[in-house]
């Protein structure tokens, strides 16, 4: 996780058992993530941006990717 920082990219998966980093894609250079919340009425995403910014530490918000479970994050300093 320490490694997150910048522009990242992810795969998101909603409706699952708990909130986790799942694993990183070297080929894609992606992190797949999964999220509680559904995808129902943006939840998913407001799930994904709560679990990072507390895991992290840092301040992350959605640059690409609202409707799509690919997405592109910025990661930043708080």
């Amino acid at each position: 996780m320490e490694a997150m920082k910048g522009n990242v990219r992810v795969i998101l998966k909603p409706n699952s058992s708990c909130n986790k980093i799942v694993e990183f894609d070297d080929g894609k250079k992606t992190y797949r993530i999964d999220v509680k919340a559904p995808a129902h009425e943006n939840k998913a995403n407001i799930e994904l941006v709560k679990f990072l910014s507390k895991a992290l530490k840092k301040k992350v918000r959605i640059l690409k990717g609202m409707k799509s479970r690919e997405k592109i994050l910025e990661i930043s300093e708080k």
